[in-house]
C-alpha cells in the first residue's frame, strides 16, 4: 500500500440492550482482531435504552476508542438496532457481531477473505455454542446435535459452500441497497428473513469453517424455552411475508405439538394414540441425548438432556401455532413476544 492509497474500511455492527455483564469482553474481543493489510475498523453498537449500565460503560469505551460509535436504538429490537447501525456505517464490508459470541482474532480477516475468494453477497462461519454450568453445557450439546436440530449445516464446524442462512453474517455493503435492510417488523427471525429475501432475490450464502467463533447459549430451562417460543412464534410471520418457511426442517416442531394435542383429544376414546406417540418421542429423546453427549464428549450431560431437547422442540412449536393464529386472525404480535426475551 502506498502513502496515497487509502485503507479500506470494514464496519461492524451490534445491536445490545442490557448487556453489562458482557460489553466489555465484547469491545475487547472486538479492539482485537487482527485485520489484513489495508483494512482498517469502525465499530457500530446500537444501544437498546439499557438501564443496567451498559449505555455509561459503552460511552466510556467510546470516549477512550475513536473506532466506537454508540448508536441509539429507541426501537429496543434487534432489527432496528442493526438498521440504525448500518445507516451510520461507512464501510464498504458490514459485519454483524454479537455481544454474547467470542470471536477467534482472525474472524473479520477471515470474513473478508471468504467475501473475495467465494464471490457471495453474505458469508459467515458455524454457530458452535459452549455452555456454563451443567445446564448451559447441556444446552449447548442438543444445540450442536444434529438429531436435534435437524441436520442444520450451520452447526457442522467443517462445512465450506452455499448454504440458506449463516450465524451472524458479513454483506458487500451494495447487498443492503440491492436486497433491503432488515424487517423491522420482526423481533425475532431477522437475520433468517434477510437470508431468505437475499437467496429469493438471487442472492448466494457462503459458510466457511474458518470464520471461527464461540457462542454462549441460554442457561436455564426457562430461558431456553422462552427463547425458542420467540423463535417459533414470529416463524409465521415471516411465511406470510413470502409464502414459504426458510426451510422444511423449521415446521417439524409445529407438527409434532399438532400431532399431541390430536392425540390428547382422542383420549376420551383411545389412548393408543397418544401412548405410541409418546412411546416413539421418548425413544427419540433418549437416543439423540446419547448422541449429543456422545458428540459432546461428556457422559454427565446425559440426565439432563432429554428435558432440553424437549424444551427446544415444544418451545418452538408451540410459539408457532401461537404465531400462526394471530397471523390467521390478522392480529399485531403478542405482546409479550413484541421484545427480546433474555
Amino acid at each position: 500500500m502506498t502513502a496515497t492509497t487509502q485503507p479500506r474500511l470494514i464496519s461492524v455492527i451490534a445491536p445490545c440492550r442490557n448487556e453489562a455483564a458482557f460489553i466489555d469482553a465484547f469491545c475487547d474481543s472486538v479492539l482485537r482482531q487482527q485485520l489484513p493489510q489495508g483494512w482498517r475498523m469502525e465499530v457500530r453498537i446500537a444501544d437498546g435504552l439499557s438501564n443496567d449500565g451498559t449505555r455509561e460503560r459503552l460511552q466510556e469505551r467510546c470516549a477512550r476508542d475513536a473506532r466506537l460509535l454508540l448508536v441509539d436504538n429507541p426501537g429496543r429490537i434487534v432489527s432496528t438496532g442493526l438498521n440504525a447501525c448500518i445507516a451510520r456505517a461507512q464501510g464498504e464490508v458490514i459485519a454483524r457481531l454479537d455481544i454474547h459470541t467470542q470471536f477467534a482474532p482472525d474472524y473479520l480477516a477471515r470474513c473478508i477473505d471468504t467475501l473475495e475468494r467465494s464471490g457471495a453477497d453474505n458469508v459467515g462461519g458455524p454457530w458452535i455454542a459452549q455452555g456454563t454450568g451443567p445446564m448451559g453445557e447441556a444446552i449447548a450439546a442438543a444445540f450442536q446435535c444434529r438429531w436435534v436440530v435437524g441436520g442444520a449445516r450451520s452447526r457442522d464446524p467443517v462445512y465450506e459452500g452455499t448454504v440458506d442462512t449463516v450465524y451472524l453474517g458479513c454483506w458487500r455493503r451494495e447487498a443492503f441497497a440491492r436486497f433491503g435492510l432488515f424487517d423491522e417488523a420482526l423481533v425475532r427471525n431477522q437475520d433468517d428473513e434477510h437470508n431468505l429475501r437475499l437467496r429469493l432475490g438471487g442472492g448466494r450464502i457462503w459458510q466457511s469453517g474458518t470464520i471461527r467463533s464461540v457462542y454462549h447459549p441460554r442457561g436455564s430451562l426457562h430461558h431456553l424455552y422462552a427463547q425458542q417460543q420467540q423463535y417459533g412464534y414470529w416463524r409465521p410471520f415471516v411465511v406470510r411475508k413470502h409464502g414459504q418457511p426458510g426451510s422444511l426442517r423449521q415446521l417439524v416442531p409445529a407438527l409434532f405439538v399438532a400431532a399431541l394435542m390430536l392425540c390428547a383429544l382422542l383420549l376420551p376414546w383411545s389412548a393408543w394414540p397418544a401412548a405410541a406417540l409418546l412411546a416413539l418421542y421418548g425413544g427419540y429423546l433418549a437416543l439423540a441425548s446419547v448422541a449429543a453427549a456422545r458428540a459432546a464428549g461428556s457422559w454427565r450431560l446425559l440426565p439432563r438432556l432429554p428435558a432440553v431437547i424437549a424444551a427446544f422442540h415444544l418451545g418452538y412449536g408451540w410459539g408457532t401455532w401461537q404465531g400462526l393464529w394471530d397471523v390467521l386472525r390478522k392480529r399485531q404480535p403478542a405482546q409479550r413476544f413484541a421484545r427480546i426475551t433474555r
